[in-house]
């Protein structure tokens, strides 16, 4: 059936597509649930265990793991269908939250000390992969046309999963105490399976086409070929080392502007209250924005506008506001750098960056991809922070570090514009001039 009328609105909708957005809405939405109260749970684990034991080792320990675990993803991929794949890797998590939470209630002292830290690593090491796995799926099931189109109604769902993950987080964690959460957490993953499940039904995920029947989304064959073969693909696609590019550029400008973020914060608001506080306010205003912006706008700019763009947006918003910064250090200059470059990544730039992967192979939306979205990702980490210690050691300003980074967001807003231009001749390829398929009933 189709999607109501109401909705049909705000979101440009064809016949057939309401089901599988709907279910992959609704995945969307008890995903991020459970993450947003995993994720605060992940923070105090840092906090508490860091003590003597620095919190950058953590972070060192979780490049570690995430180059560890890319391979093993990359067996997986090349062993199983989606079909079963997809919620292998969720009900593992949903099952790890449970023995966490029996370790972290039955041991004490440095035992429990020990497990708080590996729970930092362990989380900062699969949070990336839990969206990337998803939007991955995603990739394979729409073509490039509905992507932008109904990209951002679905990251709508996941918008509004956080922040009813977070109020849960916010209203459990004083009578419940943090650690029970993640039986919570673990409950509204194996909800997101199921609606994983109903979509990949409405889409037929790998049944075997009828005679003379096209496959479309189905196909039952594993979409990977080794657990190397995403590095390996990635490596041989200019593409693919397009997208990696500007993941570690955003991740860089990220990591910079989190730290800058930090002493900004240190310096305004003495009191840890006030800190925080003030950082829930970012959060808040973010999600607002982002959801207003998902519902009323993202469908119409992304197809209207295109791709390029849309991504060039996010090096352009990061300049001027490393200039802002550069000029004014207060926090109601951190407060709108923040808000409008988080609230253009998560409504504009991330549904763009995630359609970039509609017109690739399918082991290339789940291997290689889950190698860009968690390694790369993570190197942009360190090499962000590693910039930070270089402009304090070379004693570089605010502004002045704000003018060296222009040429940077200049070559980022080149490739951005590549990349749209790339895409759209790689779907004219795939899916013919017309630019789509049919929508799968």
């Amino acid at each position: 059936m189709d999607a109501p009328r109401a909705l049909s609105r705000f979101v440009r909708i064809r016949p057939g597509e309401g089901p599988g957005l709907a279910w992959a809405s609704a995945s969307f939405f008890f995903l991020l649930s459970g993450y947003y109260i995993i994720r605060p749970l992940r923070e105090e684990m840092g906090t508490s265990a860091g003590g003597g034991f620095a919190l950058n080792w953590l972070f060192l320990g979780t490049l570690g793991g995430t180059f560890l675990v890319t391979p093993l993803f990359g067996a997986l991929v090349s062993r199983v269908p989606r079909r079963v794949f997809v919620p292998v890797v969720y009900h593992a998590l949903a099952a790890s939250f449970v023995v966490f939470y029996a370790l972290l209630t039955a041991l004490s002292g440095p035992q429990r000390l020990a497990t708080a830290r590996f729970f930092f690593v362990f989380v900062s090491t699969f949070n990336l992969l839990i969206v990337s796995v998803f939007w991955g799926f995603l990739a394979d099931l729409f073509q490039s046309e509905q992507a932008k189109r109904l990209f951002g109604a679905i990251g709508l769902g996941g918008t509004l999963g956080g922040i009813v993950g977070g109020a849960i987080t916010a209203t459990l964690a004083k009578t419940l105490g943090p650690v029970p959460l993640l039986l919570v957490a673990a409950g509204l993953f194996e909800v997101a399976v199921f609606c994983m499940g109903r979509l990949a039904h409405v889409y037929r995920v790998d049944e075997a086409p009828a005679p003379g029947e096209r496959a479309g989304a189905r196909g039952g064959v594993p979409p990977g070929t080794g657990a190397l073969s995403g590095i390996s693909l990635f490596s041989r696609s200019r593409y693919l080392l397009a997208i990696a590019a500007f993941l570690l550029l955003y991740t860089v400008g990220s990591t910079f502007l989190y730290l800058s973020q930090a002493r900004i914060a240190r310096a305004a608001f003495h009191d840890a209250g006030a800190r925080t506080a003030f950082f829930a306010r970012i959060d808040l205003t973010v999600n607002v924005l982002t959801a207003l912006m998902q519902l009323f706008l993202t469908g119409r700019i992304l197809p209207a506008i295109g791709l390029g763009p849309a991504l060039a947006l996010l090096p352009a918003i990061t300049g001027a506001g490393f200039l802002a910064l550069g000029s004014s250090q207060t926090a109601g200059t951190l407060f709108a750098v923040q808000v409008t470059r988080r609230a253009a990544e998560f409504a504009l730039v991330k549904p763009a960056r995630e359609a970039l992967f509609t017109v690739v192979s399918r082991e290339e939306k789940y291997s290689a991809k889950s190698f860009i979205d968690t390694f790369v990702y993570r190197t942009g980490d360190a090499l962000g922070a590693l910039a930070d210690r270089a402009v304090a050691l070379l004693g570089l300003s605010p502004a002045g570090f704000a003018i060296a980074f222009l040429p940077v967001a200049a070559l980022w807003g080149w490739n951005a514009l590549s990349l749209g231009r790339r895409q759209i001749a790689l779907s004219r390829e795939r899916e013919g001039p017309a630019g789509a398929l049919p929508a799968v009933p």
